[in-house]
């Protein structure tokens, strides 16, 4: 692991990733894999997760061309120096933020999405100019392994390398130096993370995860909001991170509720999910053991049938769940939707935040008043209004949790600032020193008064002040270079009638 870490360390300190050129190549010779190389990913992911060919596009390939075009298209804008506003003490400066790469990162993924999750960072870190070494999902094992062919085929060897293995691998890489770190994945692997990097100071992104609740409104269309909280809970059998995790509703809404996905699921899944061409499988029997585990003593509404040889659990529907069950102590991960009857919206509100913060909320009403009251007081990375998921899929939104369900951002612009360091800039010219005698010793009153006046006061924009004051300040300069502090009381005169002129205007 040492050499493959310093070997990317090595090529990133040749300089080249800091050409745009460079990084634009490298993009567009990612996208090109994933065009020449379609047929072999969709294999690779059925071969793992029983996805067919058309969910495999949608939900991986699909979305990592639409984050290359971006960042192809997007670049040389992203990359320019970012001209920020300027004090009176340095109208004449150039100042801005200047954009730069982190170094050498460390992507770490997971296996329910086992291509987007682990190389939609990779483009951030790409075009942000860093090298960056590749960790997928051992769990996934036939995407790590065609992802460890293809990758250098089409990118840079040494600047990005993947690495494959369990634990150990893993273990052995958190224990080298990176300039960041950014992992998808569950909570508590998050915590070794972000332990392992604190030895060296690393910053991170964890994407981790939680119980997304998903409250439904008395006021609302139940017939739309089951049919699109039953396609976010089951897609990928329910191993997203994302999805609804439990339900909130009253009491009278739930008989229609369970109803209603019950038609859905037969509608999307026909008679028996199990013969469904687009119904997935739990990835492991560990996982499918777990989940077992969770319903059990639960009342089963919905579904329940299941076979371990083939990792199949059915689209399952469990009501009157006592929040104090197991099934509400974890983020579920499959396809389980536990039901909780509630008051009202206040007791919703309450329940969710009583409970750790989760990555996604979901809430549906004809009330914008209710939703907005719920955005109000919950806090969650993220929330959708009558829909779910969807806010994922919009690259202008950062996607990331908030306390226990993760820390940082990304997608589009995001991942971009992710993996880059903003550089605080200002370039002074030599010349003009008279004015910055107001700041070298000896310090007197006039010198305080000079600096109130420059640094602190707010003018309104509007008046005549925005006009005024940088020439006053030239010429305050001019009066110093000139007649030196002997004369400076003059200066100080005309400065303090400007702000007479300008505040006694309110």
């Amino acid at each position: 692991m040492k050499q493959i870490v310093e070997r990317a360390r090595q090529a990133y300190a040749t300089g080249k990733t800091r050409s745009l050129e460079f990084r634009l190549q490298q993009l567009r010779a990612f996208k090109r894999m994933f065009i020449e190389k379609e047929d072999d990913i969709k294999k690779a992911i059925k071969a793992d997760l029983k996805k067919n060919e058309c969910a495999s596009y949608t939900h991986e390939i699909m979305g990592m061309l639409g984050e290359i075009n971006l960042a192809l298209d997007k670049l040389a804008e992203w990359a320019a120096p970012q001209h920020v506003s300027r004090n009176l003490m340095t109208l004449g400066d150039d100042v801005y933020i200047q954009y730069e790469p982190l170094g050498v990162v460390l992507i770490i993924g997971a296996w329910n999405y086992p291509v987007v999750v682990l190389l939609q960072p990779l483009v951030g870190a790409i075009a942000a100019g860093n090298a960056a070494v590749l960790k997928p999902s051992e769990v996934s094992e036939n995407t790590a392994k065609l992802l460890e062919k293809i990758i250098p085929q089409y990118l840079d060897k040494d600047l990005y390398p993947v690495v494959n293995g369990g634990v150990p691998e893993t273990t052995e890489l958190l224990n080298e130096r990176f300039d960041h770190i950014f992992y998808t994945g569950s909570t508590g692997v998050g915590k070794v993370i972000m332990s392992a990097a604190s030895k060296f100071l690393t910053p991170v992104t964890l994407e981790l995860g939680g119980k997304s609740p998903c409250y439904i409104d008395k006021n609302c269309d139940i017939d739309i909001a089951s049919r699109r909280i039953t396609w976010g809970k089951y897609l990928n059998c329910g191993q997203t991170c994302i999805a609804p995790d439990y339900v909130l509703c009253d009491k009278s809404v739930q008989g229609k509720l369970v109803e209603k996905i019950r038609e859905t699921l037969k509608e999307f899944y026909g008679e028996n999910a199990k013969e469904s061409p687009d119904y997935e499988r739990i990835i492991s029997r560990r996982h499918f053991k777990r989940l077992l585990g969770l319903m059990e003593g639960q009342k089963i509404v919905i579904g329940g049938d299941h076979d371990e040889a083939a990792c199949y659990i059915a689209p399952t529907v469990l009501a009157d769940v006592n929040p104090e069950s197991k099934v509400m102590q974890e983020e579920i991960f499959g396809p389980l939707l536990p039901i909780i009857s509630v008051g009202n919206l206040e007791e919703a509100i309450t329940f969710i935040n009583e409970r750790e913060k989760p990555l996604a909320l979901y809430v549906f009403s004809n009330d914008k008043k209710v939703i907005k009251k719920m955005i109000a007081e919950t806090s969650s990375g993220g929330v959708t209004a009558n829909d779910v998921i969807m806010h994922f899929s919009v690259a202008s939104l950062p996607f990331g949790g908030v306390g226990n369900s993760g820390m940082g951002a990304y997608h589009g612009k995001h991942s971009f600032d992710t993996f880059s360091h903003k550089r605080s800039c200002l370039i002074k010219s030599l010349a003009m020193e008279g004015v910055n005698k107001i700041r070298y010793p000896p310090y007197s009153l006039k010198k305080l008064e000079w600096t109130k006046f420059l640094l602190m006061k707010k003018v309104n924009k509007k008046k005549l002040s925005l006009l005024l004051l940088p020439i006053v300040a030239v010429l305050a300069a001019v009066v110093l270079k000139k007649y030196r502090w002997e004369m400076a009381g003059r200066g100080l005169q005309l400065v303090q009638a400007c702000q007479r002129l300008c505040y006694n205007q309110d």
